[in-house]
């Protein structure tokens, strides 16, 4: 499936970029993953996630190209489960908005296997959304915090393990319940709106058929 979201930085164009190209800075904004290892070019990781009492742990690696003439990152991820597998194809493309501020546009092309992909493809696409948003969030707070520290927060690292600690598994029950309600209440509503409607025809037969 294919997906398409945008995020802003506040940061000037050129600085965004250099934000972007070290993922290492970017793991701990990344809801529900853990960052352990770096091989040049390559990324280890993992990344914990719950739907309900279902929990999962994905075990995968990415590896990411750098276009520094065109300020575009194209990743290919892979991952694999105790309750399945997935991998993405994700290409970013930075575009200024102001002086101050970058947008940047992620086109991802996705294959989930397993129980998760039972949630289908349009929830799939909104919890994509609202993770990308989250995502959005949490580089704005390590950015300000940088800004108030007035140095580096994050470490530089190479070619070894990571000693970052494994974060709160993501629950996708609790991200996919607005986008699964933001389906289910306009329907309700419909449904809720057309029971009078359905009521009087009903009796406008009923009337008819006494009358005859």
């Amino acid at each position: 499936m294919q997906m398409s979201d945008t995020f802003s930085i506040a940061r000037p164009f050129d600085e965004a970029w250099q934000l972007l190209h070290d993922p290492s800075r970017l793991a701990p904004c990344v809801p529900g993953a853990q960052l352990t290892a770096v091989h040049g070019d390559c990324y280890e990781g993992i990344v914990s996630v719950r739907l309900g009492v279902l929990a999962a742990r994905f075990e995968g690696s990415a590896t990411f190209d750098f276009d520094d003439d065109r300020r575009r990152i194209i990743v290919q991820a892979a991952g694999a489960g105790n309750h399945g597998n997935a991998e993405a194809h994700i290409t970013a493309r930075l575009e200024p908005l102001t002086d101050d501020s970058t947008q940047v546009n992620v086109d991802t092309e996705l294959q989930v296997g397993g129980r998760f992909a039972q949630l289908g493809r349009g929830v799939i696409a909104e919890v994509s959304t609202a993770l990308t948003a989250q995502f959005a969030g949490n580089l704005a707070a390590s950015i300000d915090v940088e800004r108030h520290l007035g140095r580096d927060v994050f470490a530089p690292v190479g070619g070894k393990r990571i000693e970052m600690p494994e974060p709160e598994a993501l629950d996708l029950l609790d991200t996919a319940r607005r986008p699964i309600m933001k389906r289910v209440i306009p329907l309700v509503m419909l449904l809720a709106l057309g029971r009078p409607t359905v009521r009087r025809l009903r009796r406008r037969r009923s009337a008819r058929t006494v009358v005859r």
